[in-house]
């Protein structure tokens, strides 16, 4: 990438910045801190859309996805796998190029823009008297820049929605939820051992489907949560890891059910319509589900699969599907811990998980809980933060410097020296919170201490 000290400069800034204001307590106004945000990501957009290297998958998936949509072609097809979800982003993508906006403008445009509006939406996702410091360090963070404003990856359309989503399914109030209340298999015996299955099954269904007070307002957001996060489904597979926390934050059963059921409507709708937005023929359906099901088994860019591989990319079928398991494993664990967390805790804690255990991960996976690590910090955020982006900005900007022989040589040693991050990832769960602050017996802070694990704000001189 060209410029890149320029862009590492910004960076640092920020991260400064950022620290800063953590030490001083500060809370910019809303037009200071979408300023900043807004200032920094177009700087470096301009940056990387004048550079003579681009992205691979930009240049190679992306880009044919929207112009397929120009040609009434199927995107995922016409793309020839490169882009592997639903058409909802390449239909914007269509729509810019038509507008006659160049590629290396129009591709980062859609990402820079989500990632603008999240910036608003992690202060109100952090709530309290923190919002605006939560929201002024996410506009900074150096990992959500490289991954909008360089890369051009649409992880930011997908938490745009997704972080919404939340917001609205918690709805007014304080910012501390409770998480999973009963245990639901204590529940089902008691309820059992005292009307039977059958009669159980009934009661469950009366209580579920019993009106309460208030229960219109909560439809009301459960519906719109739930378009939401199907709109975050519409961008990528992975947001059906922000559904439990989601569901969660809704009061009643009938709310969540709504919000499931509109959650999956959204990209059922996205895919029976490739007839009449895509060109897709009734045939091409099915090798359409085909492709966007189909994952590589690409491993040795991340963690332990890069120690087996030796840090090169490679299709190791055994090794994918192991760790594919493993995770799946790791993360019941995770949802098990932290059942009883806030729901944005319990959310923190399943996306790291995730990227404690997956053997298959790019930099910009690191970005999926990097708002709701800012939003709600734990002990040790910051080592995360800073490792994660140190280790993405190496590969961004210091890599691409060299020639495809040397790249390969320094791939080696970058992937599998990202075995360090694991642990720093599990030191940044968020062990302290595993019963929420709104639960009648969750456990007190010791004194003295501040329960994120922060620096105290300095008090305002009189």
């Amino acid at each position: 990438m060209d410029n890149a000290i320029l862009t590492g400069i910004v960076l640092v800034t920020g991260v400064v910045l950022a620290l800063v204001a953590q030490w001083r307590g500060w809370r910019p106004s809303l037009p200071v801190i979408l300023a900043v945000g807004i200032g920094v990501r177009v700087l470096i957009m301009a940056v990387a859309a004048r550079s003579d290297w681009q992205p691979v998958d930009f240049v190679n998936s992306f880009k044919p996805a929207g112009e397929a949509i120009l040609n009434r072609e199927d995107p995922v097809l016409g793309s020839r796998g490169g882009w592997h979800f639903l058409p909802t982003i390449p239909y914007v993508y269509g729509l810019l190029l038509w507008l006659g906006i160049p590629w290396e403008w129009a591709g980062r445009l859609v990402t820079v823009m989500a990632d603008i509006v999240l910036i608003p939406l992690v202060g109100k996702l952090a709530g309290g008297s923190a919002a605006s410091l939560r929201a002024f360090q996410y506009a900074c963070n150096p990992l959500a820049i490289l991954v909008a404003s360089i890369h051009g990856q649409v992880e930011p359309v997908a938490l745009v929605f997704g972080v919404a989503a939340f917001v609205v399914a918690r709805g007014p109030g304080a910012p501390d939820r409770p998480g999973l209340r009963t245990d639901p298999i204590a529940y089902v015996r008691r309820s059992v051992a005292a009307h039977g299955i059958g009669g159980a099954v009934r009661q469950a269904v009366r209580q579920g489907l019993t009106p309460r007070e208030g229960d219109r307002a909560a439809l009301r957001r459960a519906l719109l949560a739930g378009l939401l996060m199907g709109l975050a489904l519409c961008a990528k597979s992975w947001p059906i890891w922000l559904i439990p926390g989601m569901l969660l934050l809704l009061p009643t059963f009938r709310a969540r059910a709504v919000a499931f059921v509109a959650t999956g409507a959204v990209p059922l709708f996205f895919l029976v319509t490739l007839p009449v937005f895509a060109g897709t023929t009734l045939e091409q359906i099915p090798e359409v589900i085909r492709v966007i099901q189909h994952i590589r088994p690409i491993v040795g860019e991340w963690g332990y699969s890069a120690i087996l591989v030796d840090g090169h990319w490679t299709l190791d079928a055994g090794i994918a599907t192991f760790g594919t398991r493993m995770t799946y494993v790791m993360l019941v664990v995770a949802a098990f811990l932290w059942r009883r967390a806030d729901p944005v805790d319990l959310t923190t804690a399943l996306l790291i998980t995730f990227m404690i255990f997956t053997p298959r991960l790019g930099a910009q996976y690191l970005l999926w809980f990097m708002p709701f690590l800012v939003a709600r910090p734990t002990r040790f955020a910051w080592p995360v933060i800073l490792g994660t982006s140190f280790w993405a900005a190496y590969g961004y900007l210091y890599m691409t410097q060299f020639t495809a022989a040397e790249w390969s040589a320094l791939h080696s040693v970058w992937a599998q020296a990202s075995i360090v991050l694991l642990p720093v990832l599990a030191l940044g769960l968020p062990w302290g919170r595993r019963v929420s602050a709104a639960e009648p017996d969750a456990p007190a802070p010791a004194p003295g201490s501040d329960p994120d694990g922060q620096v105290p704000p300095v008090p305002e001189r009189a």
